[in-house]
C-alpha cells in the first residue's frame, strides 16, 4: 500500500507522514498505549477503541491536513495532531463525529461512584465540549502528539512539535495550547523545554494541565 510522501525524516528509519483513513486502527492503538498519563492505559480500560474515536481518530476525519502519522521500522510510532482553531474543530466533532458515537456508547450517567472501565470516556462522549475557557484565548488552537516507546529518546517529539508551531504559525494562529495530565511530570517537562508554559486560570478545568504557547 502506498502510504504517501515522508515529509519528515528523523532518521533511524523513522518517519512523519500524513495519517490516512487507512490508518485509524493504529491510531486508536497508539492512542490507548499512551493513554494512562503517557502510559499503556489497556489494563484500565474495558473497550480499547474509545480513547482512539476521541482524542485521536477524529482528527484524521475533521482536521485531515494537520493529522500526522510517525512510523518507525516496526511500524506505526507516534502520532502529531493540531487544529488551527479549536473551538470550530470542536464544532465539527459535536455536528459530524459525535453523534454516531453518541448512539454507538451508553450513557453512564453523571454519579461517578457507579462507572467502571470507560465509562469516565462514555461520559465525555454524551457531553462534548465546544467553547474555549477565556483563560485560553490567547491560544485558539492546539495540539497533540503521542510516541510510543520505539520512538522515544530520539529527539522525535521535539521535531515534531517545532514542525507543528510551523504549520500552525503559517495558518495564523497567535498561539496554542497542549493539554496533559498533570502526573505526567515529563511532558510538562518536556513543553517547558521547548516554551511552553503551564496556564493558571480560575476558569481551566483542575484536573488538566494547560501548557501555552504564542507564537506571535
Amino acid at each position: 500500500m502506498n502510504a504517501g510522501p515522508t515529509i519528515l525524516d528523523f532518521g533511524g528509519g523513522f518517519i512523519l507522514r500524513q495519517a490516512r483513513t487507512e490508518d485509524h486502527g493504529d491510531l486508536a492503538r497508539i492512542c490507548l498505549k499512551t493513554g494512562n498519563a503517557g502510559a499503556d492505559a489497556t489494563a484500565r480500560e474495558d473497550d480499547p477503541d474509545l480513547l482512539g474515536h476521541i482524542y485521536a481518530v477524529p482528527y484524521q476525519v475533521c482536521e485531515p491536513d494537520l493529522a500526522f502519522l510517525i512510523e518507525g521500522p516496526q511500524g506505526a510510532a507516534g502520532y502529531l495532531f493540531g487544529a488551527l482553531d479549536t473551538e470550530a474543530f470542536n464544532a465539527r466533532l459535536a455536528r459530524d463525529w459525535y453523534p454516531a458515537l453518541q448512539r454507538r456508547y451508553r450513557d453512564p450517567g453523571p454519579d461517578r461512584s457507579r462507572w467502571t472501565g470507560s465509562d469516565w470516556a462514555r461520559y465525555l462522549v454524551h457531553r462534548p465540549q465546544a467553547a474555549l475557557p477565556p483563560g485560553l484565548s490567547a491560544y485558539p488552537s492546539h495540539g497533540h502528539i503521542d510516541l510510543l516507546e520505539p520512538a522515544r529518546g530520539r529527539g522525535i517529539g521535539t521535531r515534531a512539535v517545532a514542525f507543528l508551531l510551523e504549520r500552525l504559525r503559517i495558518g495564523g494562529s497567535p498561539g496554542l495550547h497542549l493539554q496533559v495530565d498533570p502526573r505526567n511530570g515529563n511532558a510538562q517537562r518536556f513543553y517547558r523545554a521547548l516554551g511552553f508554559e503551564r496556564l493558571q486560570a480560575s476558569d481551566l478545568p483542575a484536573d488538566i494541565a494547560f501548557m501555552a504557547k504564542r507564537l506571535r
